[in-house]
This record gives structure tokens, sequence and C-alpha cells, in this order.
């Protein structure tokens, strides 16, 4: 019967275990693939083409986004460039929630489906604080599926066009 300071059993185990660390740190680790997308989100809170939709708040659904406590739903165009005229690629769908007392924030939680080019039939899951008075703010992108399954990072967001009076802005998203 072999004891626990036999010079024999303590020699394999520590070639075993020097070899076990060896091939840990010399296999070649997975690097993570980074894709940089930029596409549009024409959000239209007015119009004949609106595209959001007050659904809650203080004033029930006649609530203004710019009014805290207003939840609203969208299914906003996505396209390739800064005009509705560009080729829509998707569409952003989800929610966005006034949730800063002075009504200058909101929270939202959207998938960007993509239903033409490179990334047809695959999604991005977005969340975040979009403080619009920012010129830039950034958001999360929590997961996704088909090309994006996994994934996982962030994206900044710049506000390109806006109109106040009327409740219409185009986003850019990077």
């Amino acid at each position: 019967m072999a004891t626990p300071l036999n010079p024999t059993s303590n020699f394999f185990f520590f070639i075993f275990t020097v070899t076990l660390l060896y091939v840990a740190y010399t296999i070649p680790r997975h690097q993570p693939r980074e894709t940089n997308l930029v596409f549009y989100v024409h959000d239209y809170l007015t119009g004949h083409d609106a595209s959001a939709v007050a659904v809650a708040g203080r004033a029930g659904p006649e609530s203004s986004i710019l009014h805290f406590g207003t939840v609203l739903v969208v299914d906003d165009p996505v396209t390739e460039g800064p005009t509705i005229e560009s080729r829509e690629i998707g569409r952003a769908q989800g929610m966005y929630v006034n949730s800063q007392l002075d009504g200058k924030g909101l929270h939202l939680v959207f998938s960007v489906i993509f239903t033409d080019g490179e990334h047809e039939g695959s999604t991005l899951e977005i969340q975040g604080a979009d403080l619009f008075s920012m010129a830039e703010r950034e958001f999360g992108v929590v997961s996704g599926t088909g090309k994006f399954r996994f994934v996982k990072g962030y994206g900044v967001m710049v506000t390109e066009f806006m109109d106040i009076a009327n409740l219409r802005a185009v986003l850019k998203l990077n």
C-alpha cells in the first residue's frame, strides 16, 4: 500500500499536473468576432406613417412620450441610410418607457428584426437608457438570434433628426 509521501506517486502527480497546465495554457483560445453595424431607426409618433403609439401613462393612451410614466409601443422601420427612402432592412419592435421624472429620459427595450440584407432572419435584442438630451448615448446589446446568437456588447445612439413639435425622430445606431 502506497503512503502519501511515496516519492513515486508524488512524481507522477507532479508530471500529470505540469502536463495539464501546459495543455491548458497552450490551446488556442476562441477570440470573439466583432461586428460593426450602422443603421437608422425612424421613430414617428404622428402622421400617416406613425410607427409608435402611447399605450399608457398619467393621461392613459393620450399621454405624451415627453411625460414621466408614459409607455410607448413601437414598430419602427430600420433602414440602411438616414432617409425613409433608404432600403428598409428590418423593424425595431418593442417599447419605450419615460422613466425620468423631468421627462427627458427613456428606458428602451426592443428587438431589431432584420428582414432584408446580409443579416436577414437574425435579431438583436437592445435595452438601455435613452437620455435624448445627450448628443450621444450608449445602450446594451444583450442577446440575439441567427447570426447574432449569444451576442453581447454595446452600441452608440445618435439623434440624426428630431422634430419635437411633431414627435418624429431618426436615430442612428452604431
